[in-house]
């Protein structure tokens, strides 16, 4: 066994050998992949080997588009057959709300190119012909779909990544790993020691022993996961005898399952209720091709329900029930990327549809480790999506959640209640108490919306407007008019001290630093020129920064802060989590409020729009921004844990005679969707360069150096690509969600980013991005909501106050 190689690999999966195939096309010919019994032993060995190009994350869709599409290219290099099957895959609404779902599903491909479309359930049956027609309300119809053969796949991509110049040593068990003083590893097997620049860890069953090794736990476990084969029907052969085709794979909502052909029989597989967790604590090194106990009466609801929808299949007998393990992370999809605290140690694992996103996993992976860049905006399946409150035994309550959803609906305004609460502040009781509905933010509860008394507190789901659209509504009034407290806990907070700390930031952020006192909205940009952050950032005292940020992305951009701290010590960035929260109040009486509440002087003219101050509030020590994300009047007030309640109950008695009201998360959005503020996540993403969102003035090209000035600067020159825009749409009762294809002139030309009904304005309204040659101010667009184009029109000015006086008065 070699002693040295610039990569190892860990775990001999489908994952792990598409990565090491990756790197060597991208020309690390020095890789190795580590196995410690064979490959394919695991998960992938008996997976139900189908593969498909749809996700909810379009993002991810890509990357499984690109998986699908490889498979010709691995056989044609590994002479190594991958047992492709392609045929047309079926997802079946057995409801209005799933047919909508799916309407919504064809429009969100239709700017990812896929060629999916609703289609009639008597056409569905031309696909496969045993559904009981009046079960169903409709279909969709996606031609890139199939199976394959999971071993002989997972071979072509070893037999691939040889040829390339990888080595793979099999029966061969990772027992250690140790990280040297320069950054390099030792990878201690039982055959011997390796070293290496980079550790993967593809350990698939195994992923929560190999991130042990380096000290961290991965939130993924493993679930039971239950098909069966059966024998071979009649009905079938005829099919294929008669259409000269295989029958298509099926998705059934309502039955939790998933169908496709298999030989001469059908594969039936069950995303059950009761599911099962396999190993919850530790996975046994001594497993490998070896099935669990088949428990039938487990997903006996799912088959019966699946057998009254395809009666032809009730009468077929059992030829095989498989019963393996697959991991999950909370989500359902994969983590992968750089280990925040860990020098180039790298995670592959929860890739629980391996054979759709392996390839993309793969592909991903390698540019993130040769070019410093996954080269697509992965954060659906980014590691860093994770803060360590995503414990063992969390990632065990969340993981069976998602398992028992599978084949549901997720709706926009829902949240799933498995572990929580988890994370509260001081006031999550008094907010319960007030009506409030509580949503999950990173693990954190915040406040949504809050319900009149006298009425329930609590969503009721939809795809159109709810029973939330007349709270929100009042509180957006008054905030607008009068006075409105809002929780803001789930910001990030840091604090970022020494004598190279604003050399630091400079070096990171394309805006030029505030003066003491003061606040400055900076983006921050990657090598490439995208938008990778957008804080806001206080200069506290000399060698002294606050900064905020999106808390979604703690881990992400500490993960990125660490790649560029001075190694002389000079800088320290610390980030207070919980240990910093706040409330913000907005709107035109905020001040007067303010100033009940504090001797310090809050006028106009003493205390600016921007300003950054820490004084007393209600008694108690404070950070207070004058800044707010509603576009108004406003002020966010941040203090220890401990404080927030006295506050909190001080600004209710001092703002009762000012028409004081509680605000929500959902309020909020709302509110700065009527100012055209972009957000993280939406708006501004690693796919989206600073002009094209519409950043220009928090760009600064002539000043300082930063990382992504000089893609920034040539992005300037040649002019963005893209641009973000404003729309009013002509909707109905139901509004933008996000993901929505945009329309001009009968072609998808753009998608929605983000959008909702603008409550104050009266104006359902969105925002998006179109090529910037299509961009002229009297166009007409057209945006698919549900299955339908609604008009929509270019807003050149946010309709709330576009010379933005409010935030100054």
């Amino acid at each position: 066994m070699k002693s040295h190689a610039r990569v190892v690999i860990i775990g001999g999966g489908v994952v792990g050998c598409s990565v090491l195939y990756h790197l060597t096309k991208k020309g690390w010919s020095d890789v190795m992949l580590i196995e410690r019994d064979q490959l394919t032993s695991g998960s992938t060995w008996h997976a139900a080997g189908g593969f498909h190009t749809l996700n909810g994350d379009p993002n991810v869709a890509m990357l499984q588009s690109y998986t699908v599409s490889l498979y010709e290219e691995l056989e044609r290099i590994s002479g190594q057959s991958c047992g492709l099957h392609k045929s047309p895959g079926i997802m079946l609404a057995d409801t209005p709300e799933r047919m909508e779902f799916l309407k919504m599903t064809v429009a969100r491909g239709r700017y990812l190119g896929m060629e999916t479309e609703i289609i009639s359930v008597k056409e569905a049956k031309n696909y496969f012909p045993f559904i009981e027609e009046k079960y169903f309300l409709g279909a969709l119809l996606d031609p890139n779909e199939g199976h394959l053969d999971p071993s002989g796949t997972t071979y072509a991509y070893a037999k691939a990544a040889r040829i390339g110049g990888a080595t793979i040593e099999v029966q061969t068990k990772v027992e250690s790993l140790e990280q040297k003083p320069d950054g390099t590893w030792r990878v201690i097997t039982n055959k011997g020691v390796v070293e290496c620049e980079h550790v993967v860890n593809a350990g698939g069953l195994w992923a929560r022993e190999v991130g042990r090794m380096v000290g961290i736990e991965l939130p993924v476990l493993a679930m039971e996961h239950m098909y069966l084969v059966t024998d071979d029907i009649p009905e079938v052969v005829e099919f294929n005898k008669s259409m000269g085709k295989e029958i298509g794979h099926v998705i059934d909502f309502g039955a939790e399952s998933y169908l496709r052909q298999e030989g001469k029989g059908m594969v039936l597989g069950v995303y059950e209720q009761a599911g099962v967790p396999w190993s919850t604590k530790t996975t046994p090194w001594s497993f490998g091709q070896e099935l669990l106990q088949p428990d039938l009466d487990r997903i006996a609801p799912s088959l019966e329900i699946a057998f009254k929808h395809f009666p032809t299949l009730e009468h077929a007998g059992i030829k095989r029930v498989i019963n393996g393990p697959f991991t999950f992370a909370p989500d359902g999809n994969p983590l992968v990327g750089p280990v925040q605290g860990r020098t180039n140690f790298w995670s592959a694992c929860g890739v629980m549809a391996g054979f759709s996103q392996g390839g993309g996993v793969g592909l991903a992976l390698s540019n993130w480790m040769v070019d410093g860049d996954p080269g697509f905006d992965i954060w659906g399946m980014d590691v860093a999506r994770y803060g360590d409150w995503a414990t063992r035994t969390y990632t065990n309550a969340k993981v069976r959640e998602n398992y028992s959803r599978r084949f549901r609906i997720r709706f926009p305004n829902e949240e799933l209640p498995a572990a929580r609460p988890l994370q509260t502040t001081p006031l999550y009781d008094t907010f319960i108490a007030q009506g409030a509905v509580m949503g999950d933010s990173w693990g954190m509860e915040t406040p949504l919306w809050f319900a009149p008394p006298g009425t329930e507190a609590k969503d009721i789901v939809s795809f159109h407007r709810s029973n939330d659209f007349e709270p929100i509504k009042a509180e957006c009034k008054a905030v607008r008019e009068a006075v409105g407290v809002t929780e803001i806990a789930n910001f990030a907070k840091y604090e970022i001290t020494g004598t190279g700390a604003e050399a630091f930031l400079q070096g990171l952020m394309t805006n030029t630093l505030p003066k003491t006192g003061r606040l400055q909205l900076c983006p921050m940009l990657n090598h490439n020129g995208k938008i990778i952050g957008d804080f806001t950032i206080a200069k506290a005292a000399e060698n002294r920064f606050m900064m905020w940020g999106s808390s979604q992305a703690q881990v992400y951009h500490m993960r990125w802060f660490e790649q560029y701290l001075p190694k002389d010590g000079s800088v320290k960035i610390t980030p207070f989590g919980m240990k910093l929260i706040g409330l913000s109040i907005a709107g035109p009486k905020s001040r007067e409020l303010l100033q009940r509440l504090t001797d310090d002087d809050v006028s106009n003219e003493a205390f600016k729009f921007m300003d950054y101050r820490e004084m007393e509030v209600a008694t108690v020590k404070a950070i207070v921004n004058r800044v707010t994300y509603t576009g108004d009047l406003g002020y966010e007030i941040w203090v220890a844990p401990e404080y927030q309640r006295r506050l909190f109950e001080s600004i209710h008695a001092a703002g009762k005679d000012l028409g004081l009201k509680n605000f929500g998360m959902r309020a909020l959005l709302c509110l700065r969707l009527e100012k055209n503020f972009g957000t993280w996540f939406r708006e501004f993403r690693p796919i989206y360069g600073p002009f094209e969102a519409g950043l220009d003035r928090f760009v600064k090209l002539d000043k300082h150096e930063y990382i992504g000035k000089a893609a920034a600067i040539q992005e300037k020159a040649n002019g963005p690509k893209k641009t973000r825009i404003f729309m009013v749409v002509d909707a109905t009762d139901c509004d933008v969600m996000g993901d929505e294809p945009i329309w001009v002139d009968g072609k998808v030309v753009g998608w929605v980013t983000s959008g909702g009904f603008g409550h104050y304005v009266n104006q359902s309204l969105a925002q998006g991005y179109i090529p910037t040659e299509l961009v002229k101010p009297d166009m007409q667009l057209e945006i698919e909501i549900l299955g339908e184009r609604r008009a929509a029109r270019l807003q050149m000015d946010p309709p709330f106050d576009p010379e933005a006086k409010r935030m100054r008065m």
